[in-house]
């Protein structure tokens, strides 16, 4: 690991109270589940086509996100 990425670690697990192991565990976690979260959205696409603006619309707001401007 980068030495400046190794401190940044340590200082955001410092942050958390928790130490370097659960950190990483826990990120970890949350980039297996955003990996597995987009392979379902690619399959859902996949058999039905792509999301609306409007589905992606009410996504972002359900999800408490500013919409993005970049789809169509």
């Amino acid at each position: 690991m980068p030495p400046d990425l190794g401190e940044g670690v340590r200082q955001a697990a410092a942050r958390h109270g928790t130490s370097v192991s659960a950190w990483l565990t826990e990120a970890a976690a949350d980039k297996l589940r955003n990996e597995l979260l987009g392979a379902a959205l690619d399959q859902w696409e996949a058999e039905d086509g792509p999301f609306t603006a409007d589905e992606l619309g009410e996504a972002a707001s359900r999800l408490g996100l500013a919409p993005r401007r970049d789809v169509a």
